[in-house]
């Protein structure tokens, strides 16, 4: 009795990695959401603009792509892309909330600054895990 064992198949498929990153947008908008309600919930009077949907929605979609894009070059051109991502995901988000420490010197109130820097870390979050899945790295 002879046994064949198949090669394993890619599972990166187009349409696959799509839903993943749809997926890991929704996630990453509803985590702000809720993150955007809060701070209005905290903020004393409403006396200041909070944090508007169409505004961090569609930049929380922008960050998803961008950080694909970043994982995808990692994962193609790097010899030890697993490496390289561990250090680089931490020091690239870290950079991310660097524009919001600008707000707060211009004069965003802290508690919307914090918001910020909170949806930063929800994006990484929502798509790390998803990218890990729809474009593993090798082995």
């Amino acid at each position: 009795m002879t046994t064949s064992i198949a090669p394993r198949q890619d599972s990166t498929t187009a349409p696959r990695v799509a839903l993943g990153l749809l997926a890991a947008a929704v996630v990453a908008v509803l985590g702000n959401a809720l993150i955007a309600l809060a701070v209005a919930a905290l903020r004393p009077g409403g006396v200041e603009k909070g944090l508007q949907f169409p505004e961090y929605a569609s930049l929380t979609v922008l960050g998803v792509l961008l950080g694909t894009a970043g994982w995808a070059l990692v994962r193609r051109f790097s010899a030890r892309p697993r490496a390289v991502l561990r250090v680089l995901v931490p020091v690239v988000v870290v950079l991310s909330l660097v524009p919001d420490l600008a707000l707060l010197a211009g004069g965003t109130t802290l508690l919307n600054v914090v918001g910020l820097m909170l949806m930063h870390v929800v994006v990484a979050a929502a798509v790390v895990p998803t990218l890990a899945r729809v474009l593993p790295l090798p082995r």
